[in-house]
């Protein structure tokens, strides 16, 4: 694992998402002071020179706030509407605080079919590219208003492991509302022990997936282990994490053992 830890601590291009459920509170509404320090944290990695993307969700539950609706709608028409209304708050607070340390964002809006191999791949590459040559911090969310895949099966957690692809990313940070992967489901069983480095997505890891438990975010571990899956097959180290507090992005890429590290099972890596 020390070639794995050495790779994070030099990592130059770094891909976080923060699940629904970090950025927002219960009633749904913007958790402004986790948003207003993962913005300091990931700027602080920008000012360092590193390419930094943030995978976002929210913006369904954002949209829901501003409707004033109590319960997560059925229908998909409806659920499209609001991540349209809610997009537009999200991205506006995003600017204003990244902007606030003197960074630009922009928005990209994907569809997991991106990873083609073809054309539409070949564009996505190149935005980012000439992005991080802009200098920007790319903001990415699944294009809900077109796509029904993420709203009905993912939190964004396949997404963003498919922009680390894309970008050849050096890590994948997954903020959740968990401190990371557990043998067993810590919401039903108290013995619960924290995994802190899985090599290789087993059958036990697969079974030690438990489900989500709020009805803000979609995603649960089990979304966490398909990134870990794609990421692996791609050799980029993987960790999840706790994201209400975002410093602990800093804490991983020092080194320090938070949450459960993926380590890619390339030839030699198990035996480190």
């Amino acid at each position: 694992m020390t070639r794995t830890k050495s790779r994070i601590k030099s990592a130059s291009t770094i891909v976080v998402k923060v699940g629904t459920s970090t950025i927002t509170h219960p009633n749904g509404k913007l958790n402004l002071m986790i948003i207003e320090q993962l913005a300091r944290v990931l700027s602080d990695l920008k000012n360092q020179g590193k390419n930094v993307i943030l995978v976002t969700s929210g913006a369904i539950a954002v949209g829901r706030a501003k409707m004033g609706l109590a319960q997560r709608p059925d229908t998909i028409p409806e659920k499209q509407a609001l991540a349209a209304i809610g997009q537009v708050n999200l991205m506006y607070i995003y600017s204003k605080l990244f902007g606030e340390y003197g960074h630009l964002t922009s928005q990209v809006l994907l569809t997991k079919d991106v990873l083609d191999g073809g054309e539409r791949e070949q564009n996505a590459v190149n935005t980012f590219s000439t992005l991080f040559r802009y200098n920007s911090i790319p903001i990415v969310n699944e294009n809900d208003t077109i796509s029904i895949e993420q709203i009905q099966f993912g939190d964004n957690d396949t997404l963003s492991a498919i922009v680390s692809v894309l970008v050849k990313a050096d890590l994948l940070i997954l903020l959740s509302d968990i401190d990371g992967l557990y043998d067993k489901d810590p919401n039903d069983h108290k013995d619960a022990r924290l995994i802190h480095v899985v090599y290789g997505i087993t059958e036990d890891i697969i079974n030690a997936c438990g489900s989500t438990h709020n009805n803000l975010g979609t995603g649960g571990m089990k979304t966490k282990i398909a990134a870990a899956q794609i990421c692996n097959q791609h050799g980029i180290p993987m960790v999840i994490a706790n994201g209400d507090d975002p410093r602990n992005i800093t804490r991983v890429l020092a080194g320090e053992d938070i949450g459960t590290l993926f380590v890619p099972c390339r030839e030699g890596e198990v035996n480190e």
